[in-house]
C-alpha cells in the first residue's frame, strides 16, 4: 500500500510541484490538496491520510493551528511542517502542535521523500542542531508527567533514537500494533501530541544523547 499524502499549501504552484515529483515514487500517493489550514482539517477528516505536508503560513487558518487539530482528531496521521520560515517561534509552535518533522521548502526532493516515508513509519529524525534548539523550548511540565512503565520507557528510548515502529517491534520482540499502543500511552502520559516532543523529553531525561 502506498503512503497516502495530503498537501496543504496556499500556493497552487507549490502544490503542483510537490504532486509532480512525489508521483515519481510508486511508494507515495497524493490523495488530496488544501489551500489553507481549515481546508486541510476538512480534507484530513475525509481522507485519513498517512502524512500531511503542512505549510505554516496560510490564510484563513495557519499551519500550526491546523496541525494541532489534525493530531488531536487523527492520531494515526503524521504531519510534516514544510515551510519557508525557520524562526524559533514557528519551529517550536509546529512541534508543540504535534508535527513529527520540520523541513524547509528548499529541501531536496529525495530528502523530502525519505522524510515522508520515515514519518509514515513513526520515525523521529532530529538533526543535532534542531534538537539542541528545541530541547530547551519544548518542555514537558514535571507536574504533568504520569510515570511510564518499564516497557514504555524502553519504547521511548528506541523511538528517540530514530527507530521506526517496525524496528522497535523487532528489537523488543513485540508486534507493531503493540508498539503503536505503547506510543499512544507515552504521548498521553507526557501530555504531548507528537513523537518529536516525546523524543525531546527523552533527551531532557538523559535517556538519549543529543549528539
Amino acid at each position: 500500500m502506498p503512503i497516502r499524502i495530503l498537501i496543504a499549501d496556499d500556493h497552487s504552484v507549490v502544490r503542483q510541484g510537490l504532486r509532480m515529483f512525489l508521483r515519481l515514487d510508486s511508494d507515495l500517493e497524493v490523495v488530496g490538496e488544501a489551500a489553507n489550514g481549515s481546508e486541510a482539517i476538512q480534507m484530513a477528516q475525509k481522507l485519513h491520510p498517512d502524512v500531511v505536508l503542512m505549510d505554516m503560513l496560510m490564510p484563513v487558518m495557519d499551519g500550526v493551528t491546523a496541525t494541532a487539530q489534525i493530531r488531536a482528531e487523527l492520531p494515526d496521521t503524521e504531519v510534516i511542517a514544510l515551510t519557508s520560515v525557520l524562526d524559533d517561534g514557528t519551529v517550536v509552535g509546529a512541534v508543540k502542535a504535534g508535527a513529527i518533522g520540520y523541513l524547509l521548502k528548499d529541501t531536496q526532493a529525495d530528502e523530502l521523500r525519505r522524510a515522508i516515508k520515515a514519518a509514515a513509519a513513526g520515525q523521529v529524525q532530529l538533526s543535532p542542531q534542531a534538537a539542541a534548539r528545541l530541547v530547551n523550548e519544548v518542555r514537558v511540565p514535571e507536574s504533568q508527567v504520569i510515570g511510564l512503565t518499564d516497557r514504555e520507557t524502553d519504547v521511548l528510548k528506541l523511538l528517540a533514537q530514530g527507530k521506526a515502529n517496525k524496528e522497535i517491534a523487532s528489537e523488543l520482540s513485540i508486534g507493531e500494533k503493540t508498539v503503536k499502543t505503547h506510543v499512544s500511552a507515552i504521548l498521553g502520559k507526557l501530555g504531548v501530541q507528537s513523537r518529536t516532543q516525546a523524543a525531546l523529553y527523552a533527551a531532557q531525561q538523559g535517556f538519549v544523547s543529543l549528539e
